[in-house]
């Protein structure tokens, strides 16, 4: 069994991460996502940080695409983009709205080319609103949603995540919203426009204070979860409800009759509130390990907090989701990747889950320097109108990370 999305044709009008990232779900699946870029390759190919040259944020988010740069602002340019669309199952694209109707591939000119055409639009504010033409990144979504002030609850000020969550977050969101029309499509023969934005992506992450708020006009449901100190380091201790609250008071205590409250070690909860504070007096006791074994014993969620850097981290993380073993469905890549001067197969941690009986394409990410190869014929060349240029008919296909392919009217490079 090949890819579940073999078969798929995605182009790629899209910098930075959210969509990006969304491109590169669609691949893992196993679509052919092609990725447009301007003249000499999108800027975040030299985003740091750097490895031997070679942007690893880059990397990480354009893997198992292939890149074709076109100037289209240029007639030639605007053929070949066209005969592409022809050919192509989803144009996925994160301009400010507005601009591919000024570039003459607004979805009305999309779907004269191919009917069934589905657009996926990711933009910071949406495609309506007094705010569509504002641009924006990832700080944005977090800040406007109230997403920073939740986070920040702990230390009483906004705090912003480490990782660009609301980005993630909208690229999953394109991503199911572009499967979704797939679906439509293929029982309907309908294409659909997704739109998809970093603020409507921030507001899903604060739903339940915005929904009790709504319904009390009271501030609460929610805030940042501090972990607990222990004596070499810190721990991560979930208890949801009554029943686990109670069992995380009985281990942290000792007394088999400790019962907590319904609210107690959830987001709503204080810090100084005395459950906390029994828990905190008990990490403060015991290292790491004898916690996390504690818990374990007691069948009860919690884990070492661990570094960032795969170096520093425990070995439970490294392979605890790696692969389908004891009757799973399949290999997970959720293992960190090789250094870029071996031959890595994946540019990043990889997929996080499997497709029973699915496999799925993995190329290698070639060191920076390396020629770039041959990955097929482009897809411009099965129109009539329109040929890619270039001395052998596979030069017009290339992986991403290899460095574009250069069409503005003169040879490919």
């Amino acid at each position: 069994m090949t890819g579940a999305l073999e078969g798929v044709r995605v182009l790629e009008l899209a910098r930075y991460q959210a969509g990006p990232r969304g491109g590169m779900i669609l691949s893992d699946l196993g679509a052919e996502v092609i990725k447009i870029e301007k003249l000499g390759g999108e800027e975040t190919r030299k985003s740091p940080p750097l490895v031997r040259g070679q942007s690893v944020y880059f990397s990480v988010y354009n893997r198992g695409k292939k890149s074709l740069c076109l100037d289209l602002r240029t007639e030639r340019g605007k053929e070949v983009f066209a005969a592409l669309v022809e050919t192509a199952d989803i144009v996925l694209q994160n301009f400010r709205p507005g601009i591919m109707d000024k570039m003459g591939f607004g979805y009305d000119r999309l779907r004269e080319l191919k009917p069934d055409i589905i657009l996926g639009s990711v933009s910071a504010f949406g495609q309506y609103g007094p705010y569509r033409e504002r641009p924006g990144f990832d700080p944005l979504g977090q800040a406007m949603s109230g997403l920073m002030s939740l986070t920040g609850m702990p230390i009483g000020q906004p705090l912003g995540t480490a990782s660009s969550i609301v980005d993630r977050y909208t690229s999953l969101h394109a991503t199911i919203g572009m499967l979704a029309a797939l679906h439509h499509r293929d029982r309907t023969g309908e294409g659909q426009v997704v739109d998809v934005c970093l603020m409507d992506s921030g507001l899903t992450m604060v739903e339940i204070p915005t929904s009790y708020y709504l319904a009390t006009g009271q501030e609460g449901g929610e805030g940042g979860r501090p972990p607990y100190k222990a004596k070499d380091g810190h721990v991560v201790i979930s208890a949801s409800g009554r029943v686990m609250g109670s069992r995380l008071m009985q281990i942290a205590t000792g007394d088999p009759n400790a019962v907590a409250n319904t609210g107690a070690f959830t987001g709503r909860m204080g810090l100084g509130d005395s459950p906390r504070k029994a828990v905190e007096a008990w990490c403060l006791t015991h290292n790491v390990e004898e916690i996390v074994a504690a818990l374990g014993r007691g069948r009860h969620p919690g884990g070492a907090g661990q570094d960032h850097s795969p170096g520093r981290r425990g070995p439970a993380p490294l392979g605890a989701r790696d692969a389908g073993q004891d009757g799973g469905p399949g290999r997970r890549r959720n293992v960190p990747p090789r250094r870029h001067d071996q031959d890595v197969e994946d540019a990043g941690p990889g997929r996080p889950g499997a497709h029973a009986g699915a496999t799925y394409r993995r190329r290698p990410l070639p060191a920076p320097g390396l020629r770039p190869r041959d990955f097929g014929r482009a897809a411009a060349e099965q129109s009539d109108r329109v040929a890619l240029t270039g001395d052998q008919p596979g030069d017009a296909h290339r992986d991403a990370a290899d460095g574009p392919l250069l069409v503005d009217g003169r040879a490919g490079n």
